[in-house]
């Protein structure tokens, strides 16, 4: 068998509708440089909890009972799975967005999305998990206390607008 291109792949996509050709290639390329780990809003927070004495895996894969999982944080001895959702991508309440260009495409994939969600956090839920999830535009000493407060459950500890971390946004 021949390896095919990923343009290949990508124009028999296309032709048989499985989703929309790209209106141009400054789109296509901007739509292949979106990351599925290490955005800048997950980085910013990994690093502000590293430098906070936090220990945490990256990208960890979980099975859990048929659904595969993969939180951008995962603090494993405490079980808590952190997410930092896309306002486009999770459709964020406050910022998201509904496609007006080829939405017979964009509109299911976003529900899937958010299905997903919902079903990747009853599976946790379900296993013994916490769930935290945040959205990229939350401030990042929000981030942080929502992730302090799974971990450490009746800790007051919480970051101070002296900590230099306030300035800082997870966008």
């Amino acid at each position: 068998m021949t390896k095919r291109s990923r343009d290949q792949v990508r124009k028999e996509a296309h032709a048989k509708g499985l989703y929309p050709a790209p209106l141009n290639e400054g789109r296509s390329r901007n739509m292949q440089a979106n990351r599925r780990t290490n955005t800048k809003p997950e980085v910013v927070l990994r690093s502000a909890l590293h430098r906070l004495g936090y220990r945490y895996r990256k990208d960890l894969r979980l099975d859990l009972e048929g659904v595969k999982v993969r939180p951008d944080i995962v603090f494993t001895a405490k079980k808590v799975a952190v997410f930092v959702d896309g306002c486009f991508w999770h459709v964020c309440p406050e910022h998201g967005r509904r496609p007006t260009v080829n939405e017979w495409y964009w509109t299911p994939k976003l529900r899937r999305n958010m299905e997903r969600d919902r079903t990747v956090n009853a599976a946790l839920e379900a296993a013994g998990w916490q769930v935290v999830r945040l959205w990229e535009h939350e401030p990042l000493t929000s981030a942080i206390d929502a992730v302090v407060a799974a971990v450490r459950p009746g800790s007051s500890e919480h970051v101070s607008e002296s900590s230099g971390l306030s300035r800082h946004y997870l966008e």
